[in-house]
């Protein structure tokens, strides 16, 4: 008796005009993923830029790139708390104390900038130990233990720079993070590397879906997403190579600011680390239904607690960012609206308050879309209270749309 050998099934790749139906579902379903994020941008910087033509200017450019780093940089460690249905309130002086210990060490000790930096990111992993622990552990709301900290952050910073004292910082490599510039034929080298990257990833991705019998993306979305990339990364490579120094005999402001690979390298991992690695699947698992991952043998407590140091340990770096935009460290280093921004930028990009679902790109582009809103009024001439009635009026309808989708979603059966 002859055996018959069945084929293996291969699902085949949906079209373009496929993919785009099943976005719209998704979107009418509940699922909006970055999208009103990235209408709000758009839209406001249309009006900026009607407004004020300085605001589409090379030099206004960078200098929103570099506005909004380290408030970015801190809302991207909270996304990871932010999924598990938690808050970090002290992130902003957390990312000041680090910064004054960052300080202290290169003015005050003399020590090397890489033994500075070090110390820094390890006072941020204890901070987000210390936290992690007492919710985890001792099962005290986030909330309470945060809010704590962020007063005993507040008297430890200006213990750290002695009341109102302010610490300069002239090592030339931490100044260089947010004051430098890359060379342009680096800056166009690093573009292309990182689009072929980017295609070669979606290509290999889609083959090794295609050979396990799974639907793919079809080469020609692939392939649109690559040419958008090239396109908008090539825009913004083509005004920040513009010579923005008024005297370039004297010094040459041409190039993208050091800050922004450092950026897209972090953004790189973290996106590694959520979407790649089983530790990711966990952390949404657990910001999803905390007791069915408990059910399902994750470790729940050790998975909050890692999530406090990441969260901390990226508002070190957030804190470095900041202080060497400033070339110093104050009082006030972490305070104000650092916070306040940190969290809207999370909530604003997408990321849910109520856990289970974000991305670290939706930190960026939420800190995009406050830093534009900082930057734009600013030019308009607005003062600090209108931009303050703005930005919590856009993080408001971002709460609400988030809210709103969630209900849509269950009520689809998406949820």
């Amino acid at each position: 008796m002859t055996a018959t050998i069945t084929p293996k099934t291969v699902q085949e790749s949906p079209s373009i005009t496929a993919n785009a139906r099943g976005y719209v579902e998704r979107v009418r379903g509940g699922d909006m993923g970055a999208l009103p994020a990235v209408f709000g941008l758009v839209v406001l910087c249309t009006v900026f830029a009607i407004l004020r033509p300085a605001f589409l200017t090379s030099g206004n450019f960078a200098n929103l790139l570099t506005q909004g780093a380290a408030v970015t940089v801190i809302a991207m460690g909270l996304v990871f708390v932010l999924l598990l249905g938690e808050i970090d309130l002290s992130a902003g002086f957390a990312s000041g104390v680090c910064a004054a210990i960052l300080a202290i060490m290169l003015s005050g000790q003399g020590l090397p900038w890489y033994v500075a930096v070090g110390a820094a990111i390890l006072a941020g992993v204890v901070i987000g130990t210390t936290i992690g622990s007492i919710v985890a552990k001792l099962g005290i709301p986030s909330f309470v233990v945060t809010l704590a900290a962020f007063l005993a952050f507040q008297g430890l910073v200006l213990l750290l720079v002695k009341g109102g004292t302010i610490i300069a910082i002239r090592d030339e490599t931490i100044l260089s993070i947010s004051n430098k510039n890359l060379p342009p034929t680096l800056g166009w080298i690093l573009l292309a590397v990182g689009v072929a990257a980017y295609a070669g990833l979606q290509l290999t991705r889609a083959r090794k879906r295609a050979s396990r019998g799974l639907t793919s993306d079809p080469i020609s979305l692939i392939a649109v997403r690559v040419g958008a990339l090239a396109l908008f990364g090539g825009i913004a490579m083509y005004f920040l190579n513009i010579e923005r120094s008024r005297n370039a005999a004297v010094v040459s402001l041409a190039g993208v600011p050091l800050v922004v690979p450092v950026i897209v390298v972090l953004l790189l991992i973290l996106t590694f680390l959520l979407r790649r690695t089983a530790y990711g699947r966990h952390l949404y698992a657990v910001g999803g239904n905390a007791e069915a991952a408990r059910r399902a043998g994750i470790n729940v407590d050790r998975m909050k607690i890692s999530a406090f140091v990441i969260c901390s340990s990226m508002a070190a770096i957030g804190g470095i960012i900041a202080a060497s935009r400033a070339s110093s460290v104050d009082p006030n280093t972490g305070g104000s609206n650092v916070l306040l921004y940190a969290v809207g930028a999370a909530v604003i990009g997408g990321t849910s308050l109520f856990g289970g679902k974000g991305r670290v790109l939706d930190a960026i582009l939420g800190g995009a879309v406050v830093a534009v809103i900082e930057n734009g009024m600013g030019l308009m001439g607005y003062s600090s209270g209108v931009k303050y009635m703005v930005t919590g009026s856009v993080l408001l309808l971002a709460a609400m749309v988030d809210a709103l989708s969630r209900k849509r979603a269950a009520a689809t059966g998406l949820r």
